[in-house]
């Protein structure tokens, strides 16, 4: 199939999602129109359609039972006994580091993105107002600390990216931690420029319940179960699944917090969180398997060649673009993952840092308008849509940083 007709399949979705036509609809439709305008027949279409949804099947699976771990850190609130023990701890005075660590930290242990922001976002607007600190500013912090958290986080984005390449979620996960360190110190510099820039927090809506949060260790040890689960396959080989790490973790955890009564309440929340993004997915299938069919990556590693750019930098390039077509960091890294996944590994590129090097170039472009992401951080934190629009560029930096400091440490270690 010609690459005119994925790239055409693609221009339509993105147009489609711009135009906030359900997300999901507009890459199925974007797929069939690319298929066709590729010059394959509308039953071959289907059949390469659905044949790239059977390739993300397996992670939609282990995406949905990431949501019992999810669920459980919101609907218990630990999530925000996390967020404020880390913020209190830092104090006022470094109060950009400690948003960014905060929602660093809540992105690492397997909180949505843009739930992490949002749960951040009550503590940070009180203390932006008692220290004088731009919403811009806030949010910067908070954006670019869920970036860097999210490279190394069992979230959808990194059980999609490390499925593709059929290696283990804690390895991706693993080999990021330097660039998310690198990316948490970048975004510290970045927001500090904007103390001052745009509009102070005049007011505050409605603060959190401090008497209803739990304790710091039960709110930490569904997590700390998770990620020591996961750790075992590189540690000890011993291979435990996502699909079982993930909700094991998060029922350890409600049950040391005493709060298995919201157990149901939680997993009907991570449910249908995981819904949502396990639809894109099917989606992103759609047109991963007529992306993956056409001669795209031939024009791709062409380009790179003329531009004389090693064949190696497809991975986040990919990672970079397919985010800013979706507006998401999920889609981007599954659709660049499924599609790409072999080009990569044809140039010599490991599996493990083939994942990680898409999953940290789909931080570069995921906050575009056109997806939910731009408008949920905004509205979290009150902030104008024209400043909302200033931030774009600065949160591309930070997606920058993370996508190089993940191909700096592929060049040394991998």
């Amino acid at each position: 199939m010609t690459a005119f007709g994925a790239i055409f399949g693609l221009v339509v979705a993105i147009i489609l999602i711009m135009r906030k036509v359900n997300p999901a609809y507009s890459l199925i439709f974007g797929a069939v129109l690319g298929g066709l305008s590729g010059g394959v027949p509308l039953a071959e279409t289907v059949n390469l359609m659905i044949g790239g949804v059977k390739d993300v099947t397996p992670a939609i699976v282990r995406i949905l039972t990431a949501g019992i771990l999810a669920g459980i850190l919101i609907k218990t609130h630990a999530a925000t006994k996390i967020a404020e023990t880390i913020i209190e701890k830092f104090g006022e005075k470094k109060a950009i580091l400690a948003l960014a660590v905060a929602t660093l930290i809540l992105t690492a242990i397997g909180v949505f993105i843009d739930v992490a922001i949002i749960t951040v976002s009550p503590i940070a607007l009180v203390i932006a107002r008692r220290v004088n600190i731009s919403k811009m500013a806030i949010l910067c912090a908070m954006v670019g600390g869920g970036k860097s958290g999210n490279i190394i986080s069992p979230n959808p984005n990194t059980i999609a990216a490390a499925e593709s390449f059929s290696v283990s979620l804690s390895s991706v996960m693993w080999v990021n931690i330097a660039a998310a360190i690198f990316g948490l110190v970048i975004t510290v510099l970045v927001a500090r420029r904007l103390v001052e820039r745009g509009e102070k927090v005049l007011e505050i809506g409605k603060d959190y319940n401090k008497e209803d949060l739990p304790s710091f260790f039960g709110s930490i040890i569904g997590p700390v179960v998770t990620i020591f689960l996961l750790a075992l396959r590189p540690i000890m080989k011993i291979n435990i699944d996502p699909l079982i790490a993930l909700p094991v973790g998060g029922l350890v955890g409600i049950i040391v917090m005493g709060k298995t009564t919201k157990l149901k309440e939680s997993m009907e929340y991570g449910l249908q969180k995981m819904s949502g993004i396990a639809i894109l997915l099917v989606g992103t299938g759609t047109v991963a398997g007529i992306i993956k069919n056409s001669t795209l990556k031939d024009l791709i590693l062409s380009t790179l060649q003329t531009m004389n750019i090693s064949e190696q930098l497809i991975a986040p390039i990919s990672g970079a673009l397919m985010s800013g077509a979706t507006a998401s960091t999920t889609a981007g890294a599954t659709v660049a993952a499924a599609t790409f996944s072999g080009a990569i590994l044809a140039a010599g590129v490991s599996g493990i840092w083939g994942a990680a090097m898409i999953n940290s170039g789909a931080t570069v472009l995921d906050h575009l308008p056109h997806g939910s992401f731009f408008h949920s951080t905004g509205g979290a934190c009150n902030i104008k849509l024209e400043e909302r629009l200033k931030l774009i560029p600065y949160e591309c930096l930070i997606g920058i940083a993370l996508a190089s400091a993940t191909v700096v440490s592929y060049i040394i270690v991998g």
